[in-house]
C-alpha cells in the first residue's frame, strides 16, 4: 500500500518501553484479524447446525469476512494516510470489537453474516495501519527488531487460534457455546482499544491523499455478486438468479479492470498490468491462495461431518498440525528465499501437492474410517507446503517491480490474496456440498481439485522474477 513518510520526531520523543507497548498494541489487533478470519473454518458445522443456516451459511461465514476485507483493505491504507493512523486504527479496533458482539449475539444467519461484513471492513481499517504506526515510533536500527516479532506471535496464534475456538465450543462457558469465540473479543478488543487510546502517538495524516471511491465500490460489485452465484447456485441448484449474478460480476469487474486504467489514483498502477512476473505472480497467487483456502475448510467439514470428530479433535488432528506446518515453513523461507528464489515456490507447490495426495489416498482407500495417523501426517505436509508459499509467492512477485510500483504491487497482493480466500472458501465447499451425502467422495473430489489447481500453479512458476528484491519488506 502506498503510504505518506511518516514524521520522524515520535521516534526519537517516545521511551524505549512505550514503544515496544505500541508494538505490543499493533500485534495484538493483528491476533484479533488472524483468529476471527480463520476460526469459523472450525466452527462453521456448529454455528451452522444451531442457527440453522444450511450450507450457504457455511460458505458465506469465512467468505463475508474475507471478502469486505480484501475489498476495502487498500481503501483501509489510504484513509489512514489521509485522516491519520492513530484515528483510523481506533475506529477499526472499535468497530470491529463492536462487530464481534454482534456476532456473538446473532439470532439467525442473515444477522451473522451482516455482521460478519462489517467485521471484516473495520477489519481493513485497522490492519493497514500498523507497519506505518510502527514506522514512525521505531528509529531505523530498531525497527528489524520489532518487525521480527510478527511471524512467532501470528504463528502462535494460527496453531493456538483453532484450538482456543474449539475448547471454547467444547467447554460451553456459561453456557454460550459458539457465540463465546466472538463475544471474548470484548475482553480482548476492549484492552487493546483502551492500551492504543493511551499509547499510540497523534498524527494529522495528508488531507491531498486521494482514494479512488468508484474503484472500490466496482471491484465491491464484481467479488459481492460472483460470491453470490457461487454459493446461491450451490444451494439452489444453479437458479437464474446465480448466472445472472455471475454475469454481473464479471461486469462489473470488467468495469474494475477499465477504471484502473483511467482513473486518476487507481487502486492498482496500470503499468503494473504490464510487467510479466508481477501479473503472473498475481495469478498464480489468487489461485493458490483459493485453493488452499477451500481446502482448509473441507478439511474441517470431512473430519466433523464425515468422521463425527468434536471441534476439539477436528483442531488437534487438522487445523493445528496445518497451521504448525505453515509456521515452521515461513520461518525457514525467511533464510532460503534470498538462496533459492522463484525454485522456493515451486518447493512449496510441490510439498502442498504431495500432502494433498497423501490425504486423497487416505480418503479414498479409507474413507469414513480414515484414521488420525494418516491425516495428521498428511496436513501437516500440506500446512509445509502452504507455508513455504505464504512466505515466498508475493516477495518473488514483487521482484523486479519498480520502487514508485511496489507500494501499489504489497497493497494490492495484500488485498488480493482475502478475495482469493473469499472465492476459495466458496468454490471449494460448493464441489463438496455437492456430494455432501457422501462425505468421503466429497473430500476426495475436492481434494481433486486442490491437486489440479496446484499443478496449474507449477507451470506459471517459469514466469516470475528469479527473486525478490533484497530490499522488499
Amino acid at each position: 500500500m502506498t503510504s505518506t513518510i511518516a514524521p520522524p520526531s515520535p521516534a526519537g520523543a517516545l521511551s524505549p518501553a512505550r514503544r515496544w507497548a505500541i508494538l505490543a498494541v499493533i500485534l495484538a489487533a493483528e491476533v484479533l484479524d488472524l483468529i476471527d478470519a480463520t476460526l469459523t473454518n472450525l466452527a462453521a458445522p456448529t454455528i451452522t447446525a444451531a442457527l440453522r443456516g444450511g450450507p450457504s451459511l457455511v460458505q458465506w461465514l469465512g467468505a463475508s469476512y474475507a471478502l469486505a476485507l480484501g475489498v476495502l483493505l487498500v481503501v483501509g491504507g489510504r484513509l489512514g494516510d489521509k485522516l491519520g493512523r492513530r484515528r483510523v486504527f481506533l475506529t477499526g479496533l472499535a468497530g470491529f470489537t463492536a462487530a464481534s458482539v454482534v456476532c456473538g449475539l446473532a439470532v439467525g444467519p442473515a444477522m451473522l453474516i451482516t455482521a460478519r461484513l462489517v467485521q471484516g471492513a473495520f477489519g481493513a481499517l485497522l490492519i493497514p495501519q500498523g507497519f506505518g504506526i510502527l514506522g514512525a515510533v521505531f528509529p531505523r536500527d530498531q525497527i528489524g527488531r520489532a518487525f521480527s516479532a510478527f511471524g512467532p506471535v501470528l504463528g502462535l496464534s494460527a496453531v493456538g487460534g483453532p484450538i482456543l475456538a474449539a475448547a471454547l465450543i467444547d467447554t460451553d462457558p456459561f453456557g454460550l457455546g459458539w457465540r463465546a469465540m466472538f463475544l471474548i473479543n470484548i475482553v480482548l478488543g476492549g484492552a487493546a482499544l483502551l492500551a492504543a487510546h493511551r499509547l499510540l502517538p497523534r498524527d494529522t495524516g495528508d488531507r491531498t491523499v486521494a482514494i479512488d471511491t468508484t474503484g472500490s465500490l466496482l471491484l465491491a460489485g464484481a467479488m459481492s455478486t460472483l460470491l453470490y452465484g457461487l454459493i446461491d447456485g450451490s444451494a439452489h441448484d444453479w437458479r437464474p438468479g446465480a448466472w445472472v449474478a455471475l454475469v454481473a460480476g464479471a461486469v462489473f469487474f470488467t468495469l474494475f479492470a477499465r477504471r484502473q486504467t483511467t482513473a486518476a489514483n487507481p487502486l492498482i498502477q496500470p503499468s503494473l498490468f504490464r510487467n510479466r512476473g508481477f501479473v503472473s505472480g498475481l495469478v498464480l497467487g489468487i489461485a493458490f491462495f483459493a485453493a488452499v483456502a477451500g481446502l482448509l475448510y473441507v478439511v474441517s467439514l470431512f473430519l466433523q461431518g464425515g468422521l463425527g470428530y468434536p471441534p476439539l479433535r477436528t483442531a488437534l488432528a487438522g487445523s493445528a498440525p496445518m497451521a504448525a506446518g505453515i509456521v515452521i515453513a515461513s520461518i525457514a523461507c525467511y533464510r532460503l528465499i534470498g538462496k533459492l528464489g522463484r525454485t522456493l515456490v515451486l518447493i512449496g507447490l510441490l510439498t502442498t501437492l504431495t500432502g494433498t495426495l497423501g490425504l486423497w489416498a487416505a480418503v479414498h482407500t479409507q474413507a469414513t474410517a480414515t484414521s488420525p495417523a494418516t491425516i495428521v501426517p498428511a496436513v501437516l505436509v500440506i500446512g509445509l507446503g502452504m507455508g513455504t508459499c505464504f512466505g515466498t509467492v508475493y516477495d518473488i512477485t514483487l521482484g523486479d517491480v519498480t520502487p514508485a510500483e511496489a507500494g501499489s504491487g504489497s497493497g494490492s497482493l495484500t488485498a488480493v490474496q482475502q478475495l482469493a480466500n473469499a472465492l476459495g472458501a466458496a468454490a471449494v465447499t460448493t464441489v463438496y456440498f455437492h456430494n455432501s451425502a457422501r462425505p468421503a467422495q466429497a473430500m476426495t473430489t475436492s481434494l481433486l481439485i486442490v491437486v489440479g489447481v496446484t499443478l496449474l500453479c507449477c507451470c506459471l512458476v517459469r514466469l516470475l522474477p528469479r527473486a525478490a528484491q533484497p530490499q522488499h519488506h
